[in-house]
């Protein structure tokens, strides 16, 4: 059975086709497109006309990838951007009409199960974890054993949304960063709760902004072929601390630090940092799977015993 999932971020839409069988799940096709769906009003709840048009192209283009690679089954999943926007519905619509796209709006708890299920596919989840996934318009919180998911909640702390409200100065100010800082601990108290309940040992980073840490600390690693990775702890708060403390123009020319991401990365370190600081988490790793992988594996759950027949 070949599928399709598009994933919808507020910063990027990836397409990933995959063959499902008895085996497993066996991607054979990726791609992804910086949509910027976020862009400029994203507080606001409102998708920009150029964003819109954007997203129409990028999912025009997807269409043409799913008919020639002769997909059977496509799920489209859009997240935080399309879910809080009031044109949020008229784009969904559009999708449809324009380029043949039926979307599934889904909430931030159901986000959250399937970046979940992505995580644990990989294997990464050793012992009772963190598991955060940070996007453009929320961040997901997922507590877990190796054996079961235990808390999740979708916040709408995203690193585009943070940094639109918040990040104006170059290199960040220290009065920019002390109020995202006290918005993130108003935000948060229930996720301390939790975690002060289940007592999670490691923090998992799913994909996004954690693969750029990977990529820029784990110089001897191929990403590409790596489901899970640690680092240490250590080295991620000096790399945090230089990318705070740098200008838009040195983090542009820093080595596995991708366009996109160059002013993002700085709000993602920030939210990485305090959660590690104020959970107390002994280790920090990689999940190459989020979301995306999640919806597949989520397919493969509903139909591998077909399958196998």
């Amino acid at each position: 059975m070949r599928v399709a999932v598009i994933d919808l971020g507020t910063n990027t839409f990836h397409l990933i086709i995959a063959d499902l069988s008895a085996a497993g799940v066996d991607v054979i096709f990726k791609t992804n497109v910086p949509v910027r769906l976020g862009e400029g009003r994203i507080n606001d709840n409102i998708i920009i006309p150029a964003a819109f048009e954007r997203g129409l192209q990028t999912l025009k283009d997807f269409k043409q990838q799913i008919e020639q690679h002769k997909v059977s089954l496509v799920r489209a999943i859009a997240t935080s951007a399309v879910r809080s926007a009031s044109n949020g519905s008229d784009f969904v619509a559009a999708a449809s009409s324009f380029a043949g796209i039926g979307i599934e709006v889904i909430s931030g708890d159901e986000e959250a199960g399937f970046i979940f299920r992505g995580v644990k596919a990989t294997g990464a989840i050793q012992q009772a974890s963190l598991v955060m996934d940070i996007g453009g318009g929320s961040t997901e919180f997922i507590i877990c054993t190796p054996q079961q998911l235990l808390w999740k909640k979708s916040y709408n702390i995203g690193a585009a949304r943070l940094m639109q409200a918040w990040f104006h100065s170059d290199p960040i100010s220290s009065e920019e960063k002390s109020a995202i800082l006290r918005h993130l601990d108003s935000e948060l108290q229930e996720l301390k709760s939790a975690c002060a309940q289940y007592h999670p040992k490691g923090l998992i980073g799913s994909a996004g902004a954690f693969e750029t840490f990977a990529a820029m600390l784990l110089k001897d690693i191929d990403l590409k072929q790596t489901r899970y990775a640690q680092f240490d702890i250590t080295a991620y708060q000096k790399l945090a601390a230089t990318l705070l403390t740098s200008t838009h123009a040195e983090r542009a020319s820093m080595p596995d630090l991708i366009s996109l991401r160059v002013d993002m990365i700085v709000i993602a370190a920030l939210i990485t940092s305090y959660v590690l600081e104020e959970i107390q988490l002994e280790t920090i790793s990689l999940s190459t799977y989020d979301l995306k992988m999640g919806v597949l594996y989520h397919v493969w759950d509903d139909q591998k015993f077909d399958i196998a027949v």
